[in-house]
């Protein structure tokens, strides 16, 4: 007990356990989208198509402001996933390739742009996040995100979900398919911008990716894949960051992820129906049954 009322008398701490909630929550409840998109590298490219927005709101603030870098974070990655979509369309490269060149020429200039900004900053806080370091200003800023995504997706979930699993279907009932592309294409972004302090640029994705992957090995139902995958969220967060709190040489974003890679990889092994145990059983399921009518049929013969 004494751990935890420790932990929650430092008001960094308190800053962090509930950006972290939110963050987590947001971005469970979103990956469930993502993954049955089949968006993880499209969100892992924009993810790293920010950097260079987020220094040049440095360069433009003249120092850590949070509405600077929100706006330079949204900017970049919304002009690199505009810039495939026009490269795509207007020549021989297909969006895959086109985004791959567009997302690593930004990182590069991003990192190239850190080295002239006024305040010193650790390439290291960019990449892999410190979400110890959250402020008041960050906070709002999960919060608004949260309050925009999550009721923004649930108001228009029927189409959505009906483009997910038959987009053709979805436009022939005159659901606008690259409408809710571009809707689910701002959510990735808006949801990034929030968990830039958090992770970083380089971690994001697994907070994004991870909750609705381990839920996708565990259910098939949507609703609990959606909201399962949103409590996930939020409990990898909040133990990452205890975690990273107890054993102070683990960075917080890094312990996050491993959390939920974690719960991802049990998933994976011990899942009843599509996990590698599950996958055995089923197989060994086939067996038995096999080879007991095989040997009914050969008694049978004789």
């Amino acid at each position: 007990m004494n751990f935890f009322n420790d932990l929650w008398s430092h008001e960094f701490m308190r800053r962090a356990l509930v950006g972290g909630a939110l963050i987590g929550f947001t971005n469970g409840f979103l990956g469930t989208f993502i993954v049955l998109r089949r968006m993880s590298l499209m969100a892992d490219a924009l993810s790293h198509s920010m950097l260079p927005g987020l220094a040049l709101g440095l360069l433009v603030a003249g120092g850590l402001s949070a509405s600077g870098l929100f706006l330079g974070g949204i900017t970049a990655a919304f002009l690199v996933a505009l810039g495939a979509m026009l490269l795509a369309r207007t020549s021989r490269l297909k969006e895959d390739a086109s985004l791959a060149i567009l997302y690593t020429v930004a990182f590069s200039a991003g990192v190239v742009l850190l080295q002239f900004v006024p305040t010193p900053v650790d390439l290291k806080h960019w990449l892999f996040g410190d979400i110890l370091g959250i402020g008041d200003a960050d906070l709002w800023i999960a919060y608004a995100v949260t309050l925009a995504v999550v009721p923004g997706l649930l108001l228009v979930l029927r189409p959505l979900v009906l483009t997910l699993f038959d987009p053709m279907v979805a436009r022939s009932q005159g659901v606008k398919v690259d409408a809710l592309h571009v809707l689910l294409i701002a959510a990735s972004v808006l949801a990034m911008i929030s968990s830039a302090q958090a992770v970083g640029v380089i971690l994001m994705l697994g907070l994004l990716v991870a909750p609705a992957a381990t839920l996708y090995l565990l259910t098939d139902n949507f609703s609990t894949m959606l909201w399962g995958g949103a409590a996930l969220g939020t409990a990898g967060s909040v133990l990452g960051l205890v975690l990273s709190y107890r054993f102070e040489k683990i960075p917080s974003g890094a312990a996050i992820v491993l959390v939920l890679g974690v719960c991802f990889l049990a998933a994976w092994a011990f899942g009843p129906r599509y996990g590698l145990l599950g996958q055995l059983r089923k197989r060994r399921h086939f067996h038995d049954e096999s080879l007991s009518r095989w040997e009914h049929g050969h008694g049978h013969k004789h």
